[in-house]
């Protein structure tokens, strides 16, 4: 057999690929309580999700790989340096500013909320850990327009840690339409020193085509990643938008002030375009789903190989 001095380089690069996408080995605890689900990764915290007297569920706090804060503690907790802006930015969530109309997105007076029905799963286990619920979207005067079933799964390997979210989201009787605005969609508020301006902001921003800093804000990308220091260290996350996502890649509603969204809708915002372009109508007896994985690593985006992550994530396939 004659052997290629080009298969010994293709079997490394085979190899080192399959490592971005090997199973983790670190073990995931989860543990109910009363209002919220614990996380834990091989004994040390990782987050909390938080599903009562809430406008909608929502994890805090979410420590990165080396225990860092990576996200804001205000409105839940008290901490020095922090803007008590935005009240409605919860740490990480899912919410729409418009779904038939209905604000999903703040806390204002008119605002409705996601509400969660049941507890499917809540399971740890030697590799990943899983919660999935179903959820309604409720509008300030009761009427259920819309429900959800999300699952998150929490994991982590050598390279950081990681949650993959994904939502199936089922209109209520009618048609869903998921209107043309910014205020939107998959979220995280990023701890305040991560952040690009304010008095304790040292962060930086680049997306998968190589747009930096507050330039990212309403372009489209595959993935954008946010880092800044956090105690002194260069800590970071990314966000993987799914290529089976509707319209992917996604437009990105990520601000100088660490707000950092997801956001396929906002077409009138980020792009100029008449309003109602954005605009997205599930049939009533249709679903619409949605998957995103975030990376939270050490060092910036070069350092934690993010471009390669993506690449590896964006090979599984969908499990719509």
């Amino acid at each position: 057999m004659i052997h290629s001095p080009a298969r010994p380089l293709l079997a490394a690069l085979v190899a080192a690929f399959a490592g971005f996408i090997s199973n983790s080995s670190a073990a995931v605890d989860v543990q109910k309580a009363a209002d919220s689900i614990k996380v834990s990764i091989d004994g040390k915290p990782f987050t909390e999700y938080h599903f009562k007297n809430t406008s909608r569920p929502f994890l805090y706090p979410i420590l990165g790989p080396d225990g860092s804060r990576m996200t804001r503690d205000w409105p839940m907790a008290e901490s020095p340096n922090e803007e008590h802006d935005h009240p409605h930015h919860k740490s990480f969530w899912f919410a729409h500013g418009e779904a038939n109309g209905v604000d999903l997105w703040s806390e204002s007076a008119k605002a409705g909320k996601t509400v969660q029905t049941k507890l499917v799963k809540a399971k740890g286990g030697k590799n990943q850990g899983v919660i999935q619920t179903r959820n309604d979207w409720v509008s300030k005067d009761g009427k259920v327009i819309a429900s959800d079933e999300r699952t998150l799964t929490f994991h982590a390997s050598s390279a950081g840690r990681f949650i993959d979210f994904k939502i199936v989201i089922k209109p209520n009787g009618e048609d869903l339409v998921l209107g043309d605005t910014k205020e939107g969609t998959m979220a995280i508020r990023l701890a305040e020193t991560m952040r690009l301006k304010g008095k304790v902001g040292k962060g930086h921003i680049v997306n998968s085509e190589g747009v930096r800093d507050a330039d990212t804000w309403g372009k489209r990308a595959k993935w954008v990643d946010y880092f800044g220091p956090v105690q002194d260290k260069t800590v970071g996350v990314a966000i993987f938008d799914h290529p089976s996502n509707p319209r992917h890649p996604t437009w990105w509603h990520v601000r100088d002030y660490g707000l950092f969204a997801a956001n396929p809708f906002g077409l009138h915002d980020f792009e100029k375009k008449p309003a109602g372009t954005g605009n997205l109508t599930v049939p009533k007896n249709e679903t619409l789903t949605f998957q995103y994985r975030f990376f939270f690593h050490t060092g910036n985006d070069t350092d934690a190989q993010v471009a390669q992550q993506y690449a590896a994530y964006a090979s599984t396939s969908s499990s719509k």
